[in-house]
C-alpha cells in the first residue's frame, strides 16, 4: 500500500496511556460499598476496561435499571474524578514520545475509551495530552461497548482512515477483541500484554520498536 494513503492510531485510554486502574479500583469499591455489595481485585481484574453499564449489568444484575446503572455509575465517576483532581497523573513511559512522533510520521491519533467523556476530559486536562489527537471518542458516544468494535470503528470514521488502516493500542483483553473484530492490527501493552492476543505485545510503550506502528500496516510483514 502507498504510504500517502491514511493511517492512524487508535488508543485506548486508561492502563495504555496512563494508568489510574487503582483510582478506578477505589472508586467503584467505595460506590459498591455504598449500595451494601463488595468489590474485589478480582471483580476488578473481571471487569476493568467494560463501560460501566456492561459492567453494572455483570456485576449486579442483568436486568438492572438504566436509572440505577445512572445513579450508581454516576457516584463511581465523581468519585473517581475528585481522585485524579487531587492526586494528578502522569503519562506512562514513551507516551509523550510517541504522542509526538505519530504525527509527523503521517499517523492520524484518536482516543477511543469505554469511559464517560467527563473523566476523559478529566484526564487530557490533567496530563495536557489533547493537543496531540485529532478526536476523543468515549463510549457514551456508541451503542455498544467493547468487545463490540463500535467505539473503534467510530473513531476511525471521525479521522477519515479506513479500519484497515489503523493500529489499536489496547491493555485489556476486551479492548484486543474490539480492535480486531473492527479489522484492525492491535498492539497489546501492559503486564497481561503477553496474554493478550494482540498482532505485537510490550509490557511498555518504550519498549515499541520505531517502526512498530508502520510495520503493522505493511503487508506481509512481521513485527514478532
Amino acid at each position: 500500500m502507498s504510504s500517502s494513503q491514511p493511517k492512524a492510531v487508535l488508543w485506548d485510554l486508561d492502563g495504555t496511556l496512563i494508568d489510574s486502574s487503582e483510582l478506578h479500583f477505589t472508586a467503584w469499591r467505595d460506590a459498591l460499598a455504598a449500595e451494601g455489595r463488595t468489590y474485589d481485585r478480582a471483580d476488578h481484574d473481571a471487569v476493568f476496561g467494560m463501560r460501566n453499564d456492561d459492567l453494572l449489568r455483570r456485576l449486579i444484575d442483568p436486568g438492572i435499571p438504566d436509572a440505577e446503572i445512572a445513579r450508581i455509575a454516576g457516584a463511581k465517576e465523581r468519585r473517581y474524578r475528585e481522585r485524579v483532581a487531587a492526586s494528578g497523573i502522569e503519562p506512562l513511559p514513551g507516551v509523550r514520545a510517541w504522542l509526538s512522533a505519530l504525527p509527523r510520521r503521517g499517523f492520524r491519533m484518536a482516543i477511543a475509551s469505554s469511559a464517560p467523556r467527563e473523566n476523559l476530559d478529566a484526564i487530557l486536562a490533567a496530563t495536557g495530552l489533547a493537543g496531540a489527537l485529532d478526536a476523543v471518542i468515549s463510549g457514551e458516544e456508541v451503542s455498544h461497548g467493547k468487545p463490540h468494535p463500535a467505539v473503534f470503528l467510530r473513531a476511525a470514521e471521525v479521522v477519515g482512515v479506513p479500519p484497515g488502516r489503523c493500529v489499536v493500542v489496547e491493555d485489556a483483553p476486551a479492548g484486543v477483541l474490539a480492535g480486531k473484530r473492527g479489522g484492525m492490527r492491535v498492539i497489546g501493552v501492559g503486564p497481561r500484554h503477553a496474554a493478550l492476543g494482540a498482532d505485537l505485545s510490550v509490557e511498555r510503550l518504550d519498549e515499541l520498536p520505531e517502526d512498530a506502528f508502520e510495520r503493522l500496516l505493511s503487508p506481509g510483514e512481521s513485527v514478532r
